[in-house]
Parts: structure tokens; C-alpha cells; sequence
């Protein structure tokens, strides 16, 4: 049974099947690109052979490292910026419960220049047991340097000489001011593999640390990504769903769809758009080039973002992300005496419900000229966020290729650190 299914059947009204045999060469050259390491930015490629694929010993460490921080602390406190807490964040919150109070609280610092917040967080975590896991390879990107010499000030008031025990860092395994911060500190460290870039990283110790802490079977998460990149690499292109995502991205954006919105019919799943917007966001956005990724949360948004999306300039098409089993179901009751005009959906499940609200929308969505292709998904577990996550990155990489871009660089990002730095003064 293939546990995730890419079903693009609604969507020849806009792409033909020829016009998809036609892109098949392009893709597989891609894709011996990405085999091979002969494409743009082929120096940052080293999550396609990810070396933690076989790397067992390192589990068992990130999760004998993740017990220990649960012994000693009621919070742990993520410390990165883009890639280096938003796939640890989408992990968490897709494969965590809504309402359910974990045993380790996990909570993420400066992703935001935001005092109200920051200072917040010290305050709470003024009278409680904490642990930091900073993320960066440099060690000198503002953001989370910033709040790791807040943090840390806040560890070492609090437990003095033993405040370098409660610090874990994932960084450069060789370079950068962190590894050398962690040397001397005497920290706890795990490295990430510097031809890994931030918004690949998710499936290293970058990712795999928090999800840990949170009590994720990380062993799981990597069984998944790794039948993905074996599925990749084993079929031609009309059994290869990550060649043929790649390959309609690339035909809509040629007929001017400049919008890409990645939908989703569960809550739990917001983040993981979030990660899907940076990694598709800073990896084709280049050269004047580049779909721009957005997001909806269904049914929510067909409230509000539904009437652009139907009736608003044709420019955009639409990836649902679709789970076909929910984690849990329920049937509406019958009420007798009821005045609220509902009984025609009394004795249906929540999920049959969320069901046709889905159909009902891609129809009318179709019907308004917006292209949609849905990515089925059998269930939410931590075996299908890996899939998830390699089937996206390689897709990624392959729509950057196809695009004529680097996908893996991000130039444009220092712009505005340049702007920043010289407003703050900073020599």
C-alpha cells in the first residue's frame, strides 16, 4: 500500500498528460543532478545522502541526550531562527496532542526580534527548570545569538557553575563562534553537516533533538524519510510522484500561475506550511524567478481567504495536503427537539463532514479556474512527517533545477542583515 499518493487526476482540465511527458527528460535530468551532485549549489546537497539516514548510534544518543534534558528540566528552550526551528516546530505541532500538556514543555526563542515576547519568556521561565538547545552554524546570526546570551545569563543566575550542563548545541562540526562557544563551555554539542543548509536540516539533530524531547519516535521519522528517498531513486518518472509534483509546479508557473497555496484540513498541521513556505520561499525565489508559497487552514480560511481564492485574479493553483485516516473520529448525535436545522448531518462523522467540505471547495475551486492537486496522506505519525519532509526537499530540488535556479543558497537574505548591521552600528 503506498502510504502517500500524489493525485493529480482534477487537474488535466490544466495540464495534460503530454504536456508532462514532455517536462519527463528535464525531471530525470534533475534528478541525476541531484544523484550524481553535478547541478547549481551541488556543495549544499548533503541532506539528499543525508549521513544520518544510517547513522543509528546518533539516535540512540539524541535519545538517551533527550532523556536526560526531561530529568532535569519542566522546559526546554529551542533556540534557532528559519530552518533551524521551523521544522522542529511543524514536527511538534502535527505529531503532538491539541490540548494535552506534555512532559516537557518545549517553547522556541528568537524566531522574533520581539521584546514583549522575549522578555515574556525570561519572566516565565524565571521560576522553573529549564534547558537551552541553540541552533546555528555560525554562531553569529543575530537573532538566536542574541537570545542565547540572554537565556544562558538567565541559566547561569539560576544554577551557577552547573548552568553549562543544562546547554545543548547543534552546530558546525568544526567551524563558527558556537563550536568554539561550546568547546570552551564545555557543552554538550552535536554537529550539523556543513553541506546541510537550514531549511534541509530538519532531519539531522537540528530537527531530531526537540522532536525527541517531545517524546517523537525520531527512529520512526527516519524510517519515513528514508523509504522516500528510496522511492525517489527507484521508479521512472510516472511512478515517481516527487518528479511529476516537480514537473506541474514548473508547467502552472510557466502558464503564469505565480502563487503556489499549500492547504490543509487540520490544525495541527499549520506549521509544517509554515516550513513548506521557507523551503520553497528562499529556494526558488531568485533571478526575478520563483512561485510565491502561501497557505490556508480549511475550513477556517474558506471564511476569509476563500472568496480571493475562487473569484480573485487567476494566478495561483492549489497543494492540499490530505489525510485520509484522522487520528481520532467521531459521529454528530441525533438531538431530539432540535431547532437548529442540523439533522441533516446527524449520524455523520466529524471526518465525513471535513470530508465533502474538502471535495466542495476543490470543486468550486476548479470550476473558478484555480488549478489543485492533492497529496494524499494515509495518516498523521511520526513515520509519515519523514516522508513528508524528503518528499518535499526533493521535490524542492528538483523545481530548482527545472526553474534554472540554485536551490539551495539564499542570497537575498543578507540583504537585510546588511541594512540591519548598519543601522545598529555594528563595525
Amino acid at each position: 500500500m503506498r502510504e502517500i499518493h500524489l493525485n493529480y487526476e482534477e487537474l488535466f482540465k490544466f495540464v495534460s498528460k503530454e504536456e508532462l511527458e514532455e517536462r519527463s527528460t528535464a525531471a530525470l535530468l534533475a534528478r541525476t543532478k541531484l544523484i550524481e551532485k553535478t547541478g547549481l549549489g551541488n556543495d549544499y546537497i548533503g541532506w539528499f545522502n543525508n549521513p544520518f539516514f544510517k547513522e543509528e548510534g546518533v539516535w540512540d544518543e539524541i535519545l538517551a541526550v533527550s532523556k536526560q534534558i526531561r530529568e532535569q528540566s519542566q522546559v526546554l528552550v529551542v533556540i534557532g531562527i528559519g530552518g533551524s526551528y521551523l521544522g522542529a516546530k511543524a514536527a511538534i505541532e502535527m505529531l503532538g496532542s491539541y490540548f494535552h500538556k506534555p512532559e516537557l514543555e518545549i517553547v522556541f526563542a528568537e524566531h522574533t526580534l520581539s521584546s514583549t515576547y522575549t522578555k515574556a519568556l525570561l519572566d516565565y521561565l524565571a521560576d522553573k527548570d529549564f534547558s537551552i538547545n541553540v541552533i546555528s552554524k555560525s554562531g553569529t546570526t543575530t537573532e538566536p545569538a542574541l537570545a542565547f546570551r540572554l537565556f544562558y545569563e538567565l541559566l547561569k543566575e539560576k544554577y551557577g557553575r552547573d548552568a553549562n550542563k543544562r546547554v545543548y548545541v547543534t552546530t558546525d562540526p568544526e567551524a563558527g563562534l558556537l563550536r568554539q562557544i561550546a568547546k570552551k563551555e564545555k557543552f554538550k554539542s552535536f554537529y550539523i553537516p556543513s553541506d546541510i543548509g537550514g531549511r534541509y536540516s530538519v532531519l539531522t539533530p537540528v530537527g531530531l533533538l526537540p522532536m525527541a524531547c517531545a517524546g517523537i519516535p525520531i527512529k520512526e521519522v527516519m524510517r519515513g524519510a528514508i523509504q522516500a528517498h528510496q522511492d525517489f531513486l527507484a521508479s521512472s518518472f510516472w511512478e515517481n510522484d516527487m518528479l511529476i509534483y516537480a514537473s506541474i509546479r514548473h508547467i502552472l508557473f510557466e502558464k503564469n500561475k505565480k502563487i503556489e497555496i499549500f492547504v490543509n484540513y487540520e490544525p495541527n498541521m499549520v506549521y509544517l506550511s509554515e516550513w513548506l513556505k521557507q523551503l520553497f520561499g528562499e529556494s526558488e525565489g531568485k533571478e526575478g524567478l520563483g512561485l510565491f508559497p502561501a497557505s490556508v487552514l480549511n475550513s477556517t480560511d474558506l471564511h476569509s481567504m476563500g472568496q480571493y481564492i475562487q473569484e480573485g485574479p487567476r494566478i495561483l493553483f492549489e497543494t492540499i495536503l490530505k489525510i485520509k485516516e484522522p487520528t481520532v473520529d467521531f459521529t454528530v448525535p441525533k438531538v431530539r427537539g432540535a431547532d437548529d436545522k442540523l439533522q441533516f448531518l446527524e449520524e455523520k462523522t466529524m471526518d465525513f463532514i471535513n470530508e465533502q467540505a474538502f471535495m466542495g471547495a476543490m470543486y468550486a475551486h476548479i470550476e473558478g479556474e484555480v488549478p489543485n492537486i492533492v497529496l494524499e496522506i494515509e495518516k498523521v505519525s511520526p513515520f509519515h512527517f519523514g516522508y513528508l519532509v524528503m518528499f518535499f526537499m526533493i521535490s524542492c530540488g528538483v523545481s530548482g533545477y527545472l526553474l534554472g535556479v540554485n536551490p539551495f543558497n539564499q542570497e537575498g537574505v543578507e540583504a537585510y542583515k546588511k541594512k540591519m548591521f548598519a543601522l545598529l552600528g555594528k563595525e
